[in-house]
């Protein structure tokens, strides 16, 4: 699973977000492997991050499971785990 932040304002067309999915599928494949393929890609305005800038990487592959999670105390903003559910 993907989760991507859009660069440049304005709306994108369904097409244009179904092209540009594509790409990011295509380029997985290209730079890990063929045997690589994403399930998805989602197109989110921000991606939930520690105070220091890290991105909670285990948490969202948690969400993700469908598994319990535990939002880690340092987060930034504990709104963008609601994004990503």
């Amino acid at each position: 699973m993907a989760f991507a932040i859009l660069r440049g304002s304005g709306d994108r067309s369904p097409e244009e977000l179904e092209k540009i999915a594509k790409d990011i599928n295509l380029k997985v494949r290209t730079d890990v492997g063929a045997f690589c393929s994403l399930i998805g890609c989602l197109f989110v305005n921000r991606l939930p991050k520690t105070r220091s800038g890290k991105i909670l990487r285990g948490t969202i592959r948690s969400i993700c499971n469908a598994q319990p999670y535990k939002p880690p105390a340092t987060i930034d903003d504990p709104s963008a785990l609601d994004l990503i559910k």
